[in-house]
C-alpha cells in the first residue's frame, strides 16, 4: 500500500547522486573516494566532508527508490476515518520501536560495536510512548482507542514493521538503522503547513489530533535524530555505510510503492469504525 505520508524529492532537499550499493534485485552506483576504500571494514574519521557525503548517500538512496517506483498513484483524500486509518498505522509503527531498538542494542554491544549500540539505546528511549500519543489521538476522534488498533492494522504499517523486525533479528541487524533514518528523513518533510492543512480537514472538536504527527515531523524532534544518525553512520567502515544505504532504498520502495490491492474504502472504514465510537466523554 503506497504511504500516505508522500514527499517531493526536489523541494526535500535529497540528492539523488549516483550511488554503488545493492539492495534485493536492484542497484545503483556509488564511488567512494579513494580514502574511503583504503578499509573497507575500518571506521573512518567523522568530520564535515564525511558528514557532507553520508547525507548525499542516504539521502540519494531514498531518492533513487522514489524514481524507481515512479507512481502516480495517489492516497484517497483525508477524511475524518481517514485520519483514524493513517493514525492506527502510527501506532503499528510506533508501538514495537521500543523493544526492537533494545534487542538490537543487545546485538551490536555483543560484537562490540559501540557507536552503533549507543545509537540504538537512545533510539529505544527517544521512541518510548510515541505509540501511546497515538492512541490519545483516536481517542481525541471519538473512538476507543484499543479496540481501534485491534480493529486496524494498515498494511503499509504491517509491511514496515515486518521489514523492520527482519532488520533487527538478521545476522547483522545494521539495516535496522536504514528503515530509521528512512522513516524520520521522510517525516521531516511535513512542516507546520502540512500539519494546518490536516487539522483544516478535521471537525473543529478534534483539532488536537496531531500529536502523534508533530512528534513525527519537521517540527518534532526528527530533525535532531535524523542529524544524529548522519554523525553516527559517517564514522563507520564503508560496507557498514553501504548496508544502511541499501536498507534505505529497500525501506523507501516499501514507503512509495503503490497498493497491490485497492484503497480501503470509506464504507469499509465506517462499517469498522461505527460500533467503535465512544457512547460518552472520556476524560
Amino acid at each position: 500500500m503506497r504511504n500516505d505520508f508522500l514527499i517531493d524529492t526536489q523541494s526535500a532537499g535529497f540528492v539523488a547522486d549516483e550511488v554503488v550499493v545493492k539492495a534485493g534485485k536492484r542497484n545503483w552506483v556509488y564511488q567512494p573516494t579513494v580514502a574511503e576504500t583504503g578499509d573497507r571494514f575500518a571506521p573512518k574519521k567523522i568530520d564535515a566532508d564525511s558528514v557532507a557525503k553520508t547525507r548525499k548517500l542516504l539521502d540519494g538512496a531514498v531518492a533513487y527508490a522514489w524514481k524507481t517506483v515512479k507512481s502516480k498513484r495517489k492516497p484517497p483524500a483525508l477524511t475524518r476515518t481517514r485520519w483514524v486509518w493513517r493514525l492506527a498505522g502510527s501506532y503499528h509503527l510506533c508501538h514495537p520501536t521500543k523493544a526492537l531498538m533494545e534487542e538490537a542494542l543487545s546485538r551490536f554491544a555483543a560484537t562490540g560495536r559501540e557507536s552503533l549500540a549507543q545509537w540504538a539505546a537512545e533510539k529505544a528511549t527517544e521512541e518510548a510512548g510515541h505509540d501511546r500519543l497515538a492512541l490519545l489521538d483516536i481517542q481525541s476522534m471519538g473512538y476507543d482507542a484499543e479496540a481501534v488498533v485491534k480493529a486496524l492494522f494498515p498494511p503499509a504499517a504491517k509491511t514496515l514493521v515486518d521489514y523492520f523486525t527482519q532488520s533487527v533479528y538478521a545476522t547483522d541487524p545494521i539495516g535496522c538503522v536504514g528503515y530509521c533514518y528512512t522513516s524520520e528523513r521522510l517525516a521531516i518533510c511535513r512542516g507546520e503547513d502540512y500539519i494546518q492543512k490536516v487539522k483544516a480537514q478535521l471537525p473543529p472538536d478534534t483539532a488536537d489530533a496531531t500529536r502523534c504527527l508533530r512528534v513525527h515531523s519537521g517540527v518534532g524532534a526528527d530533525m535532531k535524530h535524523v542529524e544524529e544518525t548522519i554523525a553516527m553512520v559517517a564514522g563507520l567502515a564503508l560496507q557498514e555505510r553501504t548496508r544502511v544505504a541499501a536498507a534505505c532504498y529497500e525501506t523507501a520502495l516499501l514507503c512509495f510503492s503503490p497498493p497491490k490491492e485497492n484503497y480501503i474504502s470509506e464504507e469499509e472504514l465506517e462499517y469498522v469504525l461505527k460500533p467503535l465510537e465512544h457512547t460518552k466523554n472520556h476524560n
